[in-house]
């Protein structure tokens, strides 16, 4: 098994993330290496939030292709993310500082 640190790297906390509908539904996001797989992101987040994971679901987002307003004609692109939406079992949460 992979560490914790080598899967995971960081926890996204954004608007749409952190809404009470996910609260609710005892949702959190993650964004992850690319190699990593559902199931090693489930081991991860049990091993470092000393939780129980019912589910993983994982999204590739695409960057999106910007252009430069200092230099006419630079386009450049924003990285391509993997993220893992993580379902926790009933009783089980996460707290961020």
């Amino acid at each position: 098994m992979k560490p914790a640190y080598s899967v995971l790297k960081k926890p996204l906390i954004t608007e749409k993330s952190s809404s009470p509908i996910n609260q609710e539904q005892n949702k959190y996001t993650f964004e992850v290496y690319p190699d990593a797989d559902r199931v090693q992101v489930a081991k991860a987040v049990e091993a470092q939030f000393k939780v129980k994971v019912s589910k993983v679901n994982i999204v590739n987002v695409k960057g999106k292709v910007k252009q430069s307003r200092q230099q006419r004609g630079m386009v450049y692109k924003a990285s391509d993310v993997k993220k893992a939406i993580v379902t926790l079992e009933k009783g089980s949460k996460i707290e961020f500082v």
